[in-house]
């Protein structure tokens, strides 16, 4: 049961690694092109259920709640031997606890991350799911410290990137000019991350083009819906030239640039892996951002993947209010500088190459193990 893109990756890599061991299993549930690829049955698509942010969630509330009704009817019926939820845990979790009183045993690949708030979340996370697959290999001594049974997989895009990739080379793939700098603008794979960030990611652009006239700029957009949001903002922001756009090819923009501008998430953590410097900037809605300043949800010192792994400020990182040009432009321009040996290197390559390594653990072949095994546990 995959709620996003991201879950989705996941879930076809653990399928194609459990066919391996159990070449006769039967998939079915919530997928999206990846895991549809791999041989999972798609009751529904991913895609119905790719909402964000508290603010968003409360909207489509009356309809998520049908929905998962409806799919713990069918899951009940479907005479299943495990159910594997990924990511999501709003909506995976309920379904969870409640497959786990019918004596299905459960697994939640990618731990809530109930370690930065809402840590009273983890008695519920213990009746829920039987064991919780780690992506992040601090994660495991929270629950071991809560008698949740856990396990660190590493994480598949650790065992995707590889450790190098030159930039020139990557700069000459896109058709770039190899001898000028490049910044790559990542603003979210939803359409509401996108809406967000567009404006104060292309004002960025602007200030930085004013400085530097040779700066090349390139763009990664997820699909053709978010693509159309950002040139939305491209038209109405007159730079020119605009930036290349490019669509499903995330990996090569940030490959191909100098640094980076990105949305936080999963696009921060395939720059790190990437090797790219980078800026970090994240968004909310105003609803979003005000309850969770009420209900004091935020209880780490950074939000950015790689400063949470790095276990300190590696990156910059800004929020809401602070996410305009004349704050970013600076924060990027300081990489370029500290290229040409006029500004400071904060040593986030070394940090970003031995991150990379304690990630990369056959993640999908581990997490399939770990699969089997509760499922042969359970069955004795």
């Amino acid at each position: 049961m995959a709620g996003e893109a991201s879950g989705d990756t996941l879930g076809g890599g653990l399928i194609d690694a459990l066919r391996d061991r159990l070449p006769d299993a039967r998939f079915m549930g919530v997928a999206g092109p990846r895991m549809i690829a791999a041989g999972c049955e798609p009751w529904h698509r991913t895609e119905e259920l790719s909402v964000m942010g508290l603010a968003e969630v409360l909207r489509h509330l009356p309809r998520l709640i049908r929905f998962r009704r409806n799919l713990l009817r069918r899951f009940l019926a479907a005479d299943l031997d495990l159910f594997v939820g990924i990511d999501s845990p709003d909506f995976n979790l309920p379904l969870e606890s409640a497959l786990k009183r019918a004596g299905i045993p459960t697994v939640q690949y990618v731990s809530p991350q109930v370690w930065a708030w809402r840590q009273s979340r983890v008695a519920n996370i213990r009746k829920s799911a039987d064991r919780v697959l780690c992506l992040l290999p601090f994660e495991t001594g929270f629950y071991d410290a809560h008698g949740v049974g856990a396990r660190f997989v590493g994480h598949p895009l650790a065992d995707e990137v590889p450790m190098d990739t030159p930039v020139a080379q990557a700069k000459a793939s896109l058709g770039l000019d190899v001898n000028k700098p490049a910044l790559a603008v990542l603003p979210g794979s939803r359409s509401t991350e996108v809406a967000r960030l567009a404006r104060p990611f292309l004002d960025t652009v602007a200030w930085m083009r004013s400085r530097r006239p040779e700066l090349q700029v390139i763009a990664g957009l997820a699909n053709e819906s978010t693509a159309a949001v950002f040139l939305e903002q491209v038209r109405s922001s007159r730079l020119d030239p605009p930036p290349a756009v490019h669509i499903g090819r995330a990996r090569q923009v940030m490959a191909a640039a100098d640094v980076v501008l990105t949305a936080s998430g999963t696009a921060s953590l395939e720059t790190m892996l990437t090797k790219r410097p980078m800026v970090v900037a994240y968004i909310v809605s105003a609803v979003t951002h005000r309850l969770v300043r009420i209900l004091g949800f935020r209880r780490l010192a950074h939000f950015a993947l790689p400063n949470l792994l790095a276990g300190r400020r590696v990156v910059p990182e800004f929020l809401q209010g602070d996410v305009r040009a004349e704050v970013l432009g600076p924060a990027l321009e300081s990489y370029l500088d500290a290229e040409r040996g006029q500004g400071k290197d904060s040593g986030w390559h070394e940090t970003f190459r031995s991150v990379h390594e304690r990630l990369r653990r056959n993640a999908s072949e581990r997490a399939a193990s770990a699969v089997v095994e509760l499922m042969n546990t359970k069955k004795s």
